[in-house]
């Protein structure tokens, strides 16, 4: 895989993309990062090695615990591809955000729906058909 899709992926996953704000504001250790977390210490460290292994964190041994710290640099590939649909005055961000507004809006007359809870019914009227003959 190249450095692009390896950043991708490990950004990928909301606890990853947590620890690396944790890490904006300053270095922290494995323990720290894991006593935010409701996750097992384990898991921690599981999301921390696929953060090292892209790039994005670094670690240094202080004793018997590891300090991370988040190396933006990594992040500048994927800020650069992604820059590139920012272009024609195109706000991709907004439209982002608007299909998600929409597909919200789409669960939420769904499950507002009186035929919600019907099986097989679509909550609109069913298609009359004319005879033709």
């Amino acid at each position: 895989m190249d450095d692009l899709s390896d950043v991708a992926e490990a950004i990928a996953d909301p606890v990853r993309r947590e620890i690396l704000v944790m890490l904006r504001h300053a270095p922290l250790t494995a323990g720290e990062i894991a006593e935010r977390f409701t996750i097992t210490r384990p898991a921690v460290s599981r999301h921390l090695r696929v953060l090292r292994e892209s790039g994005l964190v670094r670690d240094e041994r202080l004793g018997r615990h590891r300090r991370y710290s988040l190396v933006a640099a990594g992040l500048v590939a994927l800020a650069a591809w992604l820059a590139r649909f920012e272009g024609g005055g195109a706000d991709w961000l907004q439209r982002l955000d608007a299909l998600d507004t929409e597909v919200h809006r789409t669960r939420r007359e769904r499950r507002d729906s009186p035929a919600a809870g019907t099986p097989g019914t679509t909550g609109a009227a069913p298609h009359q058909r004319k005879d033709t003959a």
